[in-house]
């Protein structure tokens, strides 16, 4: 069902883009770019985070981190990560293949600076083995997404963040 919402969703927003189903899995940042022949960066990773009663998404670029502080101070509070179940409940979508678009419910989606790196990114797209190769403008346009600043700049020793 997933796979299908997001195809739904390109049918009807973005028929020019297809998306890409591979043979093996692409459930992780490196299996991603490996099957899609692009670096880490390009990959843009989509996780779900929970801020006191709020429920969004972010999207980064695939080997960024969330930093603490600046997520704490964008969103005014600290972000927690949602477990796998909570994930495929709310987005309707497989950890591995959760993805800002054909979402089972609305969900305020946030695109982090990061992404800015790359013309085009690939994220996923639904599941495990699915994506779509799709311009970072044209993703936070598509998805109605806001800019954000919350990945880390460097990674310094004893540095915390989420998604490490």
């Amino acid at each position: 069902m997933s796979l299908q919402s997001v195809k739904a969703f390109f049918a009807e927003y973005a028929p020019d883009i297809e998306v890409i189903e591979t043979p093996a899995s692409s459930a992780t940042v490196a299996l991603a770019a490996e099957a899609h022949g692009v670096e880490p960066g390009q990959i843009a990773k989509t996780i779900c985070l929970r801020v006191g009663d709020r429920v969004m998404l972010v999207v980064a670029r695939g080997d960024a981190r969330i930093d603490n502080r600046k997520s704490r101070d964008a969103f005014g509070g600290k972000p927690r990560m949602l477990d796998a179940e909570q994930v495929a409940e709310i987005t309707g979508h497989p950890v591995g293949g959760v993805c800002p678009f054909g979402l089972a419910s609305p969900l305020p989606v946030y695109c982090d600076v990061s992404l800015r790196a790359y013309d085009q990114v690939v994220p996923a797209a639904g599941a495990t083995n699915a994506a779509v190769k799709i311009g970072v403008e044209r993703m936070a346009a598509l998805t109605g997404a806001e800019w954000c600043d919350i990945c880390q700049d460097e990674l310094g020793p004893g540095h915390r963040a989420l998604g490490r």
